[in-house]
C-alpha cells in the first residue's frame, strides 16, 4: 500500500503493504506433516512432471537452470498441519495443475553488491530516496514529505497481532544503503530491500533479465517436489536443523535468532532446495510479476476448463484486485521472510502467497530475477556483478 499522511497531527504516517507473515516457534522441530487419516479427501496434488534437465547452453553468471515441466500449484488449507498457523489462505487455492517452460533463475535474492553496481552504473534512485511530492499528498505537512520506507520495530510487550501497524513504522532515511533509517549501513552479502517493483523492474531490465511470473517462482520453490509444504520437503526441522531464515520467540515482541539471525541473513546461509536455488522461503519477499486476486487460480481453472486441465505459462491476471484494499494496486509477493512465524501467518510454505502494493517497499521486501533461454541454446551476456 502506498505512503500517506496525517495532516491532523502532523505525524508520519503510512498505509502497509499487505503484510503476511509465517514461521517457525523454537519448540516445533522436526515435526512431519501428519498423515491423511482413513477415509480423508485424497490430497489435490499430483505428481511434478519435469522436462528435460540439461540446460540449453552455458549458465548465465549466479543463475541455475529451472526444467519447468507440470505440476499441482497452490496449497491446502495448511491449518490442520503442525506449524500451519492460524490462516486458512483461501487465495492459495483451489490446487491446480500448471505447466511453466524452462527459465534460468538467479540462485539468491539480488544482493546488496549486485545492486550496488546497478546504482554505480546507471545513476538509477530507489522509489524509498525519493521524497514524496505535496502533489501526491496534497494534505500532508511539509515536514512529513520526506523519503523513507518502512521499517519493522518491535513492540515492548505482547500485542493483539489484528494491527500490524503496532509493529511497522514509517522511517525517515530508510532505503537499500541504510535499511534502519539513518546510520545504518547494509552490508554486500545480504539480500536489497526497501525495493519497490518499479525498482525490481529496472535492475531486470538493465541486467537483461525479468521477474519471474508466480508459477515459475512457485515451480522453482519445489525443487521438483510435489505437494510437500516447504521448498526443502515435509519436515519444518528435518533433524532439528532450522532450513530458513524465520522468526522465533514472541512475535513481534522479541525474535530470539534460535536460526542464528535476528533480522535478515546473507545470502546462501541456509542449504539450497533441489535445484539449488537459495531462501526460497524465509529472508525476504520476493516480487513476481503477476498482479493480485484472491480469487485468481479459480479464475484460471474456468479458463482452462478445470483443475485437471493444465495451464500453460499463466501471467496472472489482468488487473489487480484485493478486495481489503480494493483502491491499491496490489503484485503477488512469495516466499515468507525473516518475520515468519505460525503465530501470525505461515505464507512461507511453498504453495502460499503474499501481496504488496507495488510501490511500497520494506526492510523485508527483495526480488530475484529470472531469464528466458536464447534461442539456439545459448545464453546472452549480462553485466558483470558481485556476487558477495
Amino acid at each position: 500500500m502506498q505512503k500517506t499522511f496525517m495532516s491532523s497531527s502532523g505525524a508520519a504516517s503510512f498505509a502497509l503493504l499487505a503484510l503476511s507473515f509465517s514461521t517457525v516457534s523454537p519448540a516445533q522441530v522436526a515435526l512431519k506433516r501428519p498423515e491423511a487419516a482413513e477415509g480423508a479427501p485424497k490430497s489435490a496434488y499430483g505428481p511434478t512432471l519435469e522436462n528435460s534437465r540439461t540446460p540449453p547452453g552455458t549458465a548465465p553468471a549466479g543463475m541455475v537452470w529451472i526444467p519447468g515441466g507440470e505440476f499441482s500449484m497452490g496449497s491446502e488449507d495448511p491449518t490442520g498441519m503442525v506449524c500451519g498457523g492460524h490462516d486458512t489462505m483461501p487465495d492459495a487455492r483451489p490446487v491446480h495443475r500448471v505447466y511453466v517452460d524452462g527459465f534460468w533463475m538467479d540462485e539468491t535474492e539480488v544482493t546488496n553488491a549486485q545492486f550496488e553496481a546497478f546504482v554505480k552504473a546507471t545513476g538509477y534512485r530507489t522509489i524509498a530516496e525519493i521524497a514524496p511530492t505535496k502533489e501526491e499528498f496534497p494534505t500532508a505537512p511539509p515536514e512529513n514529505l520526506v523519503a523513507g520506507s518502512t521499517v519493522f520495530t518491535p513492540t515492548k510487550s505482547p500485542v493483539p497481532l489484528n494491527d500490524h501497524y503496532q509493529w511497522w513504522r514509517y522511517q525517515h532515511g530508510a532505503n537499500w544503503r541504510h535499511p534502519e533509517g539513518p546510520g545504518s549501513d547494509f552490508k554486500p552479502s545480504d539480500p536489497v530491500v526497501h525495493i519497490a517493483y518499479a525498482d525490481a523492474l529496472a535492475y531486470c531490465k538493465w541486467a537483461g533479465k525479468r521477474l519471474p511470473t508466480e508459477a515459475e517462482f512457485e515451480f522453482a520453490a519445489r525443487g521438483g517436489l510435489a505437494g510437500e509444504p516447504y521448498a526443502w520437503g515435509a519436515e519444518l526441522r528435518p533433524d532439528g536443523k532450522f532450513m530458513a531464515n524465520t522468526f522465533q520467540g514472541k512475535f513481534p515482541v522479541r525474535d530470539t535468532g534460535e536460526d542464528g539471525f535476528v533480522g535478515v541473513a546473507p545470502v546462501k546461509s541456509f542449504p539450497a532446495n533441489g535445484y539449488g536455488l537459495y531462501d526460497m522461503a524465509g529472508n525476504v519477499w520476493e516480487w513476481c510479476s503477476d498482479w493480485y486476486r484472491p480469487d485468481t487460480f479459480a479464475r484460471q481453472i474456468a479458463a482452462a476448463g478445470g483443475p485437471n486441465k493444465a495451464i500453460r505459462n499463466p501471467r496472472g491476471p489482468d488487473a489487480p484486485f484485493d478486495p481489503a484494499e480494493p483502491n491499491e494496486k496490489k503484485r503477488v509477493q512469495k516466499g515468507g521472510s525473516f518475520l515468519c512465524t505460525d503465530q501470525y501467518c505461515t505464507r512461507y510454505m511453498v504453495g502460499t502467497r503474499g501481496k504488496g502494493e507495488e510501490t511500497t517497499g520494506s526492510n523485508h521486501v527483495g526480488f530475484r530475477c529470472v531469464k528466458d533461454p536464447q534461442p539456439g541454446g545459448s545464453a546472452a551476456a549480462a553485466p558483470a556483478v558481485p556476487s558477495r
